[in-house]
C-alpha cells in the first residue's frame, strides 16, 4: 500500500459518473495517483446514490465490504447523494467510514482526504455545509466531463427546480445551477482535442438549462454555439430532457444542426392525467401527443427513450390500463420502467407506498412484456437500411458499437461482422434485428459528393 494512492467507486447515474471523475481530476493534480485495486490504495472513496431504495442498498453494501477490509492506514470516505440527505445515517450503519462528503460539495475532496489522513478520530470527518446551497459551482478547475473511449458526458447544469412528488434530487441537489456557456464550449473543444467523437449533454433536466441564467430556449442556444465551436464533433446527444419545455427552438436545432442526433431521452413518468397530477409532473396528456407527432414530424428518423414509473401511490387498474394503452399507441424505441420506491422527505411521502409490491412487480412485467416486441418491431425495420456505428470494441471476430438510437449502457449495441477501429465511426448494413440490438455487416462508407 502506497501512502498517495486512491481507489474511487463511483454509482448510480452518469452525472455521478462525472463528478467522480471531476474529483479524481483534482486528486491526481494534488500528487495522488489512482488505482482499481482497493488493497493497494491509502485513501478508498465511493461516490454513492441515494435515489432510490435499491440504489441507496447497493451503496451501503460498497461501503460496508470496503470498511470490512480496511486495514492500517486506510481511510475510507463516503461521498456523494446519500451522504448529503444520510450523512449520520451513513456513519452508524457503516462504522468504518472516516469522512463524509455530500455531493454538492465534491469539489473539496482533497481538503476532505487531508483531514481524515490525520490521525484516529472519535467521529469521521463531515464536510456537509449548510451553506452549499447550490450545486455546479465552478470555484474549481475540474473539468465536469467523464470520457468512455470515443464519448463523453459533460454536465451542463446540476441541480433541480421541478417539483415532481417523487424525487427526492432537489432535497440532495438544491436547485438548478447552470454552467457558463463559455465554459461549456471552452470544454467540448478540450473534448475534441483529446478525440471524443460524441458528446452527451447531461443535467438533471437538459431542457431548463439557463433558465437561472435569463435565458430563453437555453438548450438550444447552447445546442447552435456548441455546433458553432465544434463543428468537427461528430455526435452530440441530449439526455435527460423535462416533459412541455420541449420547444419548437430544440425541435427546429435538432432537425437543422445534424451533429445534434435525432435522439431524445424525455422520462414521462406515466400517461394518466391523474397519477401525474399526483406526481406533481406535467398533467397535460395531449401536449404529449402533439409534441411527439410534431417532432416525428420534423426529424427524420427520430429515436426517443422514455421512463414510466409504476405502482406510484393512488394508481388504480384504469390508470395503469391508461398508461399499458399510451405506451402501446406512441411505439417508443426504448422504455424503461421502474417501480414506486417511497422517499421519506419527499412531497408524496405523506401518500405512503399503499400499491402492493406483488402488484407494482405484476404491472412492471406487463409493461416491459408489452414493450419487448415493439421494440423488435422498431429494429426490424432498420433490416436492410445503413447506420453510421460509433465502435467500442472487437470480440471474436465481431464489431461491438452503438448507432445514433443507442445511448451507452442504456440502450442497445450494434454487432457488426468484421473488425474495426475502436473510436472510428463505420457504416453498417444492418442484417438482423433482436429486441435490444441490431447485427449488420461493414459496408464501405459513402463519399461526400
Amino acid at each position: 500500500m502506497t501512502k498517495n494512492i486512491f481507489h474511487l467507486v463511483s454509482l448510480g447515474c452518469a452525472k455521478n459518473t462525472v463528478d467522480s471523475d471531476s474529483m479524481a481530476q483534482l486528486l491526481l493534480r494534488d500528487g495522488y495517483q489512482a488505482t482499481d485495486d482497493p488493497k493497494k490504495a491509502s485513501v478508498l472513496i465511493v461516490n454513492t446514490c441515494g435515489f432510490i431504495g435499491p440504489a441507496k442498498e447497493e451503496s451501503y453494501l460498497v461501503l460496508g465490504e470496503l470498511a470490512q477490509m480496511k486495514r492500517k492506514g486506510q481511510v475510507l470516505i463516503a461521498a456523494g447523494c446519500l451522504t448529503q440527505r444520510y450523512g449520520a445515517e451513513v456513519a452508524r450503519k457503516v462504522p468504518g467510514v472516516d469522512g463524509i462528503l455530500g455531493t454538492r460539495r465534491w469539489m473539496d475532496i482533497v481538503q476532505v482526504v487531508q483531514e481524515t489522513r490525520k490521525g484516529k478520530r472519535p467521529e469521521p470527518v463531515y464536510h456537509i455545509p449548510e451553506s452549499a446551497e447550490v450545486v455546479g459551482s465552478d470555484e474549481h478547475d475540474a473539468l465536469r466531463v467523464s470520457i468512455a473511449g470515443a464519448s463523453a458526458y459533460l454536465k451542463i447544469a446540476d441541480g433541480c427546480r421541478r417539483p415532481c412528488a417523487f424525487c427526492a434530487i432537489p432535497l440532495i441537489k438544491g436547485t438548478a445551477v447552470s454552467r457558463p456557456v463559455d465554459l461549456i464550449l471552452n470544454e467540448a473543444r478540450q473534448l475534441r482535442d483529446a478525440g471524443v467523437r460524441e458528446l452527451i449533454l447531461i443535467a438533471q433536466d437538459t431542457t431548463d438549462y439557463g433558465h437561472d441564467l435569463g435565458m430563453k430556449d437555453g438548450l438550444a442556444l447552447l445546442l447552435e454555439q456548441l455546433t458553432d465551436a465544434v463543428p468537427d464533433m461528430d455526435w452530440i446527444r441530449i439526455m435527460y430532457s423535462y416533459p412541455g419545455y420541449v420547444t419548437d427552438k430544440l425541435i427546429e436545432v435538432m432537425a437543422t444542426r445534424k451533429q445534434v442526433l435525432p435522439y431524445l431521452d424525455i422520462p414521462l413518468q406515466h400517461a394518466h392525467p391523474q397519477t401525474l397530477y399526483r406526481m406533481k409532473r406535467p398533467s397535460n396528456v395531449d401536449w404529449v401527443y402533439k409534441t411527439l407527432e410534431k417532432m416525428r414530424g420534423a426529424i427524420s428518423d427520430l429515436a426517443i427513450r422514455t421512463t414510466f414509473i409504476v405502482g406510484y401511490p393512488g394508481e388504480t387498474d384504469e390508470e395503469f390500463q391508461t398508461l399499458y394503452d399510451f405506451v402501446k399507441q406512441i411505439r417508443f424505441d426504448r422504455v424503461g420502467a421502474f417501480q414506486f420506491s417511497f422517499e421519506p422527505g419527499t412531497t408524496s411521502a405523506p401518500l405512503g407506498d399503499p400499491v402492493p409490491a406483488e402488484v407494482k412487480q405484476e404491472r412492471f412485467e406487463r409493461l416491459m412484456e408489452l414493450q419487448q416486441p415493439i421494440s423488435l418491431q422498431v429494429n426490424q425495420s432498420y433490416v436492410g437500411k445503413t447506420l453510421d456505428v460509433l465502435v467500442e470494441g472487437f470480440d471474436n471476430g465481431i464489431t461491438v458499437g452503438r448507432s445514433y438510437r443507442d445511448a451507452p449502457e442504456i440502450d442497445g449495441l450494434v454487432l457488426v461482422e468484421g473488425k474495426a477501429r475502436v473510436g472510428d465511426i463505420i457504416t453498417a448494413k444492418i442484417t438482423g434485428a433482436m429486441e435490444y440490438d441490431l447485427t449488420g455487416v461493414l459496408t464501405p462508407r459513402l463519399l461526400n459528393l
